[in-house]
Formats: C-alpha cells, structure tokens, sequence
C-alpha cells in the first residue's frame, strides 16, 4: 500500500497493492504510523509518547532524567498560570452596576427595561409579574425559574437564549468578569440624544454616503443633533464628514465603509464578490400601532421584506441588510482573508515568520494562516458570552423600538413616560408624522430587535474582539493597497485616492460598521455599539494572553495592538504592558 498526504492538499490518496486496507494490520498501518506489531504480536510504539518532547529520544535513561510526565505536567502548569491570572484580576473588579431604572420604574410596568415576547398591555408595557419571573430566573438560574417564565399568549418568538449569561469558558476572561459603564438612563439626555440619532438613521436610510455632503436630509440631522444637549458622536458635535460614524482611531478617515466591505477576495476556491442584497429603498416597517404591538408581543411579523439587486454597500439600507444575516464573525474572517492576500509584509513586526529571525520554515498551525482564522471564530463566541451577561443578568435596557412606543404614546397623551424633553421636541418626529401618522421608529427588519436586551450590542462585542485580535496579528500601519470606494448606487468599485488606508484604521472603520449598521436598522443605540466594543476588546486581551504563554518560537515578541481608546500594548507570556 502506498499513501501520500501532502499537507499543502486536502486530497489523501491511498491504493490497495498490498490487500491490506481492509485488514487489522492495514488499519494499524494507516493510522500514522502510530501503533505497529512487534514481537509475539505485541503493540509497541514508534513515535514519541506523549510526555516527550522528541521522537529521537529511545533511550529511558533520558526520559528518566525528565521525570515522569513532564510534558502534562507543563501543559497543566500553562492553564493553572492562565486561570490563576484570571482568578487575581477578577477578585480585583468592583461590582457590575446597572442604572437602577428597574428599581425606579418597578411600579410603573417596568418601562424602561427589555420586556419583549413577554405578556403586555396595549401600550407594550409588560404585565409586572411575567417580568419578575425573568428577574428572578436571571437571579438564580434555576431550571424551575427559567421554566416558569410566562410568554405572551400570541408570541411566535422566544427568548433569545437567557440561559447563555450563565455559561463558563476555559479560555480567556469569563463572561462575568466583563466591565462596562451602567446604561444612560430612560430619562438621561444622553439616551435621548441616541433614540434621536436612532431616528434620523432611519429617516436617512437611503441617502447614499457619498451624497452626505450635499443632502438636504443630511443637512437637517446634522442641525437636529447639534440642538441636543448631548450629541451622539465624537467631540459633542456633528457636520456632514463625522454624522454617524465611529469614534476610535481611523474612522473619520477615508470613505465611511470599510475596504474590508467591498473589497474582493477568495474564501479557498470561491472568489468573492462583496456585492448583497439589500431592502428596497422607502418599505420600512412596524410604523403603525397595530404591527408595533404585535412585534413587541412576539407575534410573527406581518409584513413582509422585499429586496432589490445585489449590490455594493452604499447605503444604509444595505448596510443594515448585511449586519441583519451575517453570521457571526463573517466580517472578521474576511477581513482575514484580505489581508492575508496582501502578502507577507502586512503580517506584525512581532511575527518571528515574518520578521527576519527565523528564515528556514514558515508559519502554518503556530502563527499562520489557520492561527489566526482560529483566534477569529473564538474570539467571536468568546465575546457573545460577556454580552449575554451584561444583557440578561444586569441591563436589560429596553431597544430602540419600544422608546419610539414610550414617545408615541407620551406624545398623543395617552400615556405619560420620564422621557427627556429633547427627544420630544427633536425635529425627526414632525417629518416622521408627516410620513406615516405615527411616532413609531420605522425598523429595516419586519420583526424589528431581537429577543434579547440592548445594551450591549452582540454584534458589536463580537466586533470588539475580532478585530483585536486581527489587529494582533497584523501591521496596523500597513497601506491598504488598491483601495475603493462605490459609487452613489452600489453598481461599481472606484478606485480611492484620496487619502492613505491602514490595515489598523479600516479595522476599527469595520468594527464601527457592523455595530452602528445595527443602530441604522433601529435595533441599536450608539452606546450598545461604543461599549460593546471595549467589552470585546477585553476579553480578546485575555485571550492573547493565553494563546501567548503556548507558542514556542523563541523569536515571538508578543502581539502588538493598538486599543480602541488609542493606547498601545504589547502581549507576551501572559503579561501585557503599555509600548
């Protein structure tokens, strides 16, 4: 029997000269080479036992010298340092602290917090006691509790996996030693200010980026927001270069999407068009009381989504279509994969492959291609963990959607809500009454938000964390070649001159897309999307600084990143330090 297995190719190849594939000893022979027959039939071993470090090493005298088990003994002294890092850091953490709106409103329906699916009024305003069982099972996290959560009667949805908050990990930091400022408060005019960007999103939806300058719309959100006490944004004001964008290092610069959403590459042998569908222009949904109410309820949607051709993302229509079917960490590998295609000179310094100091092998499993696309998927599901808690066992901040109905109703003086005066008086509601007759936010998805709390946004811890950890294993300040930018209609890539790209800046910019997209499409405030970044960001850090202590090449010098606050830090055995 011959085999070949190149591990360059999927393809393995074996022939049956000998007659020997389908019998005992040919099993033995294709497993590796692990196990042979010897002498009276025993089983010996060739390759290195697994407390070994090489397979040259026959002789037992030198095993002995090592002592017994050596290598476990190492491997478990690894996670022991991890997790004893751990242990120290989250025994120094003061207390999660919400923003007691739960407290304040408990006698009022609980009306600022996450109630969906849940029974309710026909205001949307959740029946007190199905609300305490939620309390009270994201308390204990008893099977009996979960199990005695009431939904609404006609709810088609359910709960979107409570029971997730309460989940360990095994690599890098655990869900609930996660830390992020308490939610702005129903009646702060910081949320105010938020629910109006949320608004003027939405009424904008259409107008392409490239129009921001010299839309009239555009013009008018920019005056809307400045009159708020506190503006959405960065520096506490916004023009028409800086409405809706990001706030970290690189967003401002260059085109408002990202190289890593249009540029094209190649997921093995499929080469990728980064053209979508996307809703068609003007069809929004849940605008009037009765489709409101049924969604808040958990009701199937009863309107339906249409799309127009596929095409670029130039809008954010089609933005909000793209964050509303990702899957997960979809962005973040291909952003991998971009970049990976740009050769080895956008791979970090630090990279002992790449760097000059080891010239006769080259990285694959350790520090390679498959290392990174590994740190991406975990570093995803890694960073959903710390949202799930933040969500389900200490915010619970109600979405976009059900502020609109709090401003609806207070503003037809059938109810009367803490809502802060700037949002009431906010220029977006007259132009949305005279669209639709109603103050209800219009959603980009015909089941508007998800059934889980707001704050954090998901999309956007995961964001956080893989694109630190891609900024890890890139040269941030490596020059994105043949940079693009589409045109007013999403038909065509043209090429972007004016201004040098970064791998680290266009990083961020995706980061800042994919969580303020979900903003665009009503499912999101920006604070959901700035704090859910820094909650990501922190339990990647702690991922690398695992996956720091298990790689073996002395010429490493740890991951180097910038944060999301500007800072710099450099990751090596463990240990992270300011550069």
């Amino acid at each position: 029997m011959t085999k070949t297995n190149d591990p360059d190719s999927s393809t393995v190849n074996l022939s049956d000269s000998e007659g020997e594939a389908n019998s005992r000893r040919g099993f033995l022979k294709i497993g590796a080479g692990v196990l042979t027959t010897g002498a009276a039939g025993v089983l010996t071993p060739l390759s290195a036992v697994a407390d070994d470090f090489s397979r040259s090493d026959a002789d037992s005298s030198v095993r002995k010298q090592r002592g017994p088990n050596r290598r476990s003994i190492e491997a478990h002294s690894i996670r022991e340092s991890a997790a004893d890092q751990h242990l120290s850091y989250t025994s120094g953490l003061g207390t999660q602290l919400d923003n007691d709106d739960e407290q304040r409103y408990a006698d009022e329906h609980y009306y600022a917090s996450f109630t969906k699916t849940l029974p309710s009024n026909e205001y949307g305003e959740v029946v007190p006691e199905a609300f305490e069982a939620l309390q009270t099972a994201m308390r204990t996290g008893e099977r009996a509790d979960f199990d005695a959560i009431e939904l609404d009667q006609d709810a088609a949805r359910t709960l979107a996996n409570p029971q997730g908050a309460f989940r360990y990990e095994v690599a890098g930091l655990d869900s609930h030693a996660t830390r992020m400022p308490p939610s702005h408060s129903f009646r702060s005019a910081e949320l105010a200010g938020e629910m109006g960007e949320v608004y003027w999103q939405a009424l904008t939806r259409d107008v392409p980026f490239s129009q921001y300058d010299n839309h009239s719309l555009l013009w008018d959100a920019v005056y809307d927001l400045n009159v708020f006490s506190v503006t959405p944004g960065v520096g506490g004001s916004v023009d028409s270069s800086t409405i809706f964008r990001g706030e970290t290092p690189g967003d401002l610069v260059g085109p408002y999407i990202s190289q890593f959403l249009w540029q094209p590459f190649s997921f093995g042998p499929i080469d990728v068009v980064q053209q979508y569908e996307a809703g068609l222009a003007g069809v929004d949904f849940m605008t009037d009381g009765s489709n409101w109410l049924n969604v808040q309820r958990g009701g199937a949607p009863g309107e339906l989504l249409s799309f127009g051709p596929k095409r670029y993302i130039n809008d954010n229509r089609a933005l909000s279509e793209y964050v509303h079917r990702d899957v997960l960490y979809q962005a973040y590998l291909n952003a991998a994969l971009i970049i990976l295609g740009y050769g080895g000179n956008a791979i970090d310094s630090g990279n002992p492959y790449f760097n000059g100091s080891t010239d006769n092998q080259g990285a694959f499993t350790s520090l390679g291609g498959p290392f990174v696309i590994d740190l991406v998927s975990t570093a995803g599901n890694l960073a959903l963990s710390g949202a799930w808690f933040q969500k389900w066992r200490v915010h619970r901040l109600l979405r976009p959607e059900a502020y609109a109905g709090r401003v609806h109703f207070e503003i037809e003086s059938t109810r009367d809500y803490e809502l802060h005066r700037d949002i009431l008086n906010s220029a977006a509601l007259s132009k949305l009454y005279d669209q639709q007759g109603t103050y209800f936010l219009p959603l980009a998805y015909t089941e508007g938000s998800p059934t889980h709390p707001s704050y954090p946004a998901g999309h956007a811890t995961v964001a956080g964390s893989c694109v630190t950890v891609l900024k890890a294993f890139f040269k941030e300040d490596f020059v994105i070649p043949n940079a693009v930018v589409s045109d007013d209609y999403g038909s065509q890539l043209l090429d972007y001159y004016a201004s040098d790209l970064t791998v680290g800046g266009e990083l961020n910019k995706l980061a800042n897309n994919i969580a303020i997209g979900r903003d665009a499409a009503g499912v999101h405030y920006r604070q959901d999307g700035v704090q859910g970044l820094a909650v990501g960001e922190q339990q990647a850090i702690a991922l690398l600084q695992d996956k720091s202590r298990t790689l073996h090449e002395a010429g490493f010098d740890g991951f180097t990143l910038t944060k999301f606050d500007g800072r710099r830090i450099n990751i090596k055995d463990g240990q992270v330090t300011l550069v």
